[in-house]
């Protein structure tokens, strides 16, 4: 059966403040969001793999400062920034994973190397970086990472005892220069993902997050989780998940989606619904996920009232929202 290659990705879910928006931001969530589908949409356009345009969809979320990952990473307590990610390959199980690393520049493509070269799935912190480097990936100075938004953002969060989650401080507390998030910072959670379906049926997915804003260092979500924030089977479906991510980790949410299609025989709708909307909120799970599967249908449910999204299907405009 021949199918439509198609990609999807997310920027992060949470509370929807509509009184929160302006025009401007929205316009420039909105423009990411295209930009950032279209480039996947070419990838795969031009018989790329399922698994290169989930990778470079990510590579360029984590350039985007409007999102948390790369270039725009939260801070840590310690005033630093930890980076996290994770691809798999639904054509052969195949998985790469890092975390804590501080200057690796895409941490998506650490994990793609870890996937392509290596025996093992998962490195961290110093290991993960000496990875990186021996596979001549671009470090940076972790000055790199510093936006002044989020350095405000870990400003107002220094000193209490709370982690706020992705763009913390964006609407509860004002900035001066700038304008607010849409969605209400302390109820946000910032991860980046892409999953997508190429013109063979393979399929495949890619998650990378910067954390939470005053995370203790150290502290390791499910983004980098192959079953929890990502997992990819040709057989089922790909997923990437943006939550409370010990959460995800607790229910295995990725991997939920593609066994209860699996073994009920249910359809990617149902299985996600049943994840996102049932048994995550009885953990007090939030957040939601994007998937696709073997056939070419695309889901994206949240329990928030809000996440960045959208999906491009070759030869087709792409579609983006930021609320229900």
């Amino acid at each position: 059966m021949k199918v439509t290659p198609v990609i999807a990705i997310h920027g992060g879910a949470g509370t929807l403040l509509r009184q929160a928006m302006n025009a401007e931001m929205e316009a420039r969530y909105i423009a990411a969001l295209t930009d950032i589908l279209s480039a996947g949409q070419r990838v795969l356009a031009d018989g790329g793999s399922a698994l290169d345009a989930v990778t470079e969809a990510v590579r360029l979320l984590e350039d985007c400062p409007l999102f948390n990952a790369g270039h725009g990473a939260v801070f840590t307590a310690a005033g630093t920034h930890e980076l996290d990610a994770s691809v798999m390959d639904g054509a052969t199980l195949e998985a790469g994973a890092i975390s804590c690393v501080t200057r690796v520049r895409n941490p998506v493509l650490a994990a793609r190397r870890v996937l392509d070269v290596s025996d093992h799935v998962m490195f961290t912190a110093a290991g993960a970086e000496a990875f990186a480097a021996a596979q001549g990936l671009e470090l940076v100075d972790p000055s790199y990472f510093h936006t002044d938004a989020r350095y405000q953002q870990w400003q107002k969060a220094r000193g209490t005892s709370r982690t706020m989650l992705d763009h913390d401080a964006m609407t509860k507390f004002s900035f001066d220069n700038g304008p607010n998030d849409p969605i209400d910072p302390d109820k946000k959670f910032g991860t980046v993902g892409a999953v997508a379906l190429d013109a063979n049926g393979h399929l495949a997915a890619a998650t990378s997050t910067g954390g939470i804003t005053n995370k203790q260092a150290g502290r390791v979500g499910d983004a980098p989780m192959i079953g929890a924030g990502c997992y990819a089977n040709d057989a089922t479906c790909a997923v990437s998940t943006t939550g409370t991510g010990e959460m995800f980790m607790r229910m295995l949410a990725a991997y939920d989606v593609s066994a209860q299609m699996e073994y009920r025989g249910v359809s990617l709708e149902e299985a996600s619904n049943d994840v996102v909307m049932n048994k995550l909120p009885r953990i007090e799970g939030r957040g939601g996920l994007i998937a696709v599967d073997a056939k070419g249908n695309v889901v994206l449910p949240f329990n928030t009232e809000g996440m960045y999204r959208g999906f491009a299907r070759v030869g087709a405009a792409p579609v983006t929202a930021i609320y229900r």
